[in-house]
């Protein structure tokens, strides 16, 4: 476990691909209380990465931090930016995509939906191609809004699957999927004081086809 930060209220870790974020079995904070040596350790999920996906995570150490954290998140005030390699190009450089998302629970998959309705959300994101190579792009992320595979399902739904995704591609790309969470920024529950983290995703395929990712 890849620890980037850590006092008496939050902890900032490193999730590995395959973890869920959730409390349970084999899940973040469980992880989190063996790496720090104390299984009794209070360590609570405030935002969640797909099971799939890796990257920053900032998880709370007291169930006050945790509320005011959650708090943040439900006023947009907790920044979450990903880096995210795509087949193709997007239509511009940078730009925003507004969707509506519907979820299908037998399926397990998020579907852009044509009208509002039951269960039917807005998806928000910004984003920006910092390069390309090979048919693909190198793409950072700033989600509006959190919706259940968004950044997965907004992007193959303009026919700009993520590599290295197996339920929204059909691609035979071999590897985890290239979706990171790069940065996050956030005020301390405690002090206030806004804090931000940013770690680079691993030296492996499809990344170091960028150059860019290691400046």
């Amino acid at each position: 476990m890849e620890i980037l930060y850590q006092d008496k209220s939050i902890l900032v870790a490193v999730k590995p691909a395959g973890v869920l974020s959730t409390d349970e079995p084999g899940g973040m904070p469980e992880l989190v209380r063996q790496a720090l040596g104390d299984e009794k350790a209070c360590v609570r999920t405030v935002h969640r990465l797909d099971r799939v996906v890796s990257g920053l995570m900032v998880l709370a150490r007291s169930p006050k931090a945790a509320s005011l954290l959650s708090e943040q998140i439900r006023q947009h005030d907790f920044g979450k930016t990903y880096l995210a390699v795509v087949h193709g190009a997007p239509e511009q450089l940078s730009g925003t995509y507004r969707d509506l998302l519907a979820r299908d629970p037998n399926e397990r998959k998020t579907y852009v939906a044509l009208k509002p309705g039951k269960g039917v959300q807005e998806a928000i994101l910004d984003y920006e191609v910092l390069a390309s190579a090979e048919d693909l792009s190198l793409v950072k992320i700033y989600l509006q809004t959190g919706r259940t595979h968004q950044i997965r399902c907004q992007f193959s739904s303009r026919g700009l699957p993520l590599w290295g995704d197996k339920k929204y591609s059909t691609l035979p790309d071999e590897g985890p999927i290239a979706l990171w969470s790069h940065a996050l920024h956030f005020a301390h529950p405690d002090t206030g004081e806004v804090l931000f983290f940013e770690h680079q995703p691993p030296a492996i395929q499809p990344w170091t086809i960028f150059d860019t990712i290691q400046e």
